[in-house]
């Protein structure tokens, strides 16, 4: 379903106007705002935040909620912020720019424990285990917490933003684990684009635990424009944010295909956020179907996780936990992401097979020996002419070739609500 985009007058104003009525004066307050994996003007929200706020508070600071995503170098915060080379030190002195440390023990603050019991509850009965809550000690030193992020659908969340940047977005390893192994066993098909997950319950109890008020700005995001903008207490915006993204980020297809390229933007600079285009577009791939996952652009799999992934390869949700005591002790976070990409399956732990729902096929500019090393299947993407496929998709009812894909979310709608 489409939505207007707000104008600039009109955004400005709700922005500003919204802010307003924060009661910030005199105090001191840290913005939580996204990496460059994220669609969303934040050099303009920036700087209206930064007018709204610096003359009101007595200390104004910025970090990036990376969850376990790389730390950006000076020139990607800048290109975060909107700053040329040395702006932000000459017209935002007094501004700090930070990335959050997750690997960092002396960096996390621990806020508690949630019991085994509680978890057991939230999640389902998918786990059973006490959850340390450490979250980046940052959030003590000031006396108000706001988010800046956009909202839209999930693969480990259901629907995005809100407390999620928390947890994991600010939050320790542990927590970062405990709830995308949750998404998993869940699996993203399952859970995709819906508001209420078992996922979402945890990471709202784990942010009820912050001593700090909790305040959002959550923005609902296309490539050409913002949908809408909603700014109070964070769980009130952001149920307002998600009720609009899961409309407008949608599409419903009345069928399902036999191919997909999943045509991946430049944002996405590995396969571990570049993954998204094949999340997005699962649940429209028919059965024994591929998605093709077209970005030459690509080069590794993840700067941070690719020792890990390398060790394991990707394998559906089943291979894991039928082998759990193989799998166990290595990080869940990167065991779900392994789960996500490779999609639904079974795995026959008496004769060792594993079948897959679907192919999963890269066309970046990953080797061919390290793809299929990690059970994925490989595609030349030289040989892959997009304006020939995107006219053979005018014909062939079985292939759907999508643009900046990882950013809409496909269904069918015979499970359309």
């Amino acid at each position: 379903m489409s939505h207007p985009f707000l104008s600039e007058p009109a955004l400005e104003k709700t922005i500003l106007e919204g802010l307003a009525r924060f009661p910030y004066d005199g105090k001191s307050v840290l913005v939580l705002v996204p990496d460059l994996t994220r669609t969303m003007p934040l050099p303009r929200f920036f700087r209206l935040i930064v007018r709204a706020l610096r003359p009101r508070v007595s200390r104004l600071d910025f970090l990036v909620a990376l969850g376990t995503h790389s730390p950006l170098d000076e020139a990607q915060m800048d290109q975060l912020f909107g700053c040329t080379p040395g702006e932000r030190a000459r017209d935002f002195s007094g501004i700090g720019f930070l990335n959050h440390e997750w690997q960092n023990p002396s960096a996390l603050a621990h806020l508690g424990t949630i019991p085994a019991s509680e978890i057991h509850a939230l999640s389902q009965g998918m786990l059973s285990m006490d959850v340390p809550v450490r979250i980046n000690k940052r959030v003590l030193d000031y006396d108000e917490l706001f988010v800046c992020g956009p909202v839209f659908p999930h693969e480990v969340v259901g629907i995005s933003g809100g407390n999620k940047y928390f947890f994991p977005g600010i939050a320790g390893q542990d927590i970062i684990d405990v709830t995308h192994w949750i998404g998993a066993l869940v699996t993203s098909y399952a859970l995709i684009g819906t508001k209420d997950t078992p996922v979402r319950r945890v990471i709202d109890r784990a942010s009820a635990m912050i001593p700090r008020p909790r305040r959002a700005l959550c923005a609902v995001v296309q490539h050409d424009g913002v949908e809408g903008v909603f700014l109070g207490p964070i769980e009130e915006a952001w149920g307002k944010a998600a009720d609009l993204a899961a409309q407008t980020h949608i599409t419903w297809i009345d069928r399902p295909y036999r191919r997909v390229l999943s045509l991946l933007p430049t944002m996405y600079d590995e396969i571990w956020v570049g993954a998204k285009g094949m999340y997005k577009l699962e649940p429209v791939v028919a059965d024994g179907g591929e998605v093709i996952l077209y970005a030459p652009h690509i080069h590794h799999i993840s700067a941070v996780h690719g020792k890990t992934i390398a060790q394991v390869g990707y394998h559906c949700r089943d291979y894991f936990v039928q082998q759990w005591d193989q799998f166990k002790s290595l990080p869940w976070g990167t065991l779900a992401h392994s789960t996500h990409l490779r999609g639904s399956g079974t795995y026959n732990a008496a004769t060792g097979v594993e079948t897959c729902r679907i192919t999963v096929t890269l066309a970046t500019s990953i080797p061919r020996d390290e793809c299929l090393a990690l059970n994925l299947s490989w595609r030349d993407w030289r040989d892959i002419d997009v304006p020939s496929w995107e006219a053979e998709a005018t014909r062939d009812p079985d292939l759907l070739v999508v643009h900046r894909a990882g950013e809409q979310l496909y269904r069918l709608k015979e499970n359309q609500p």
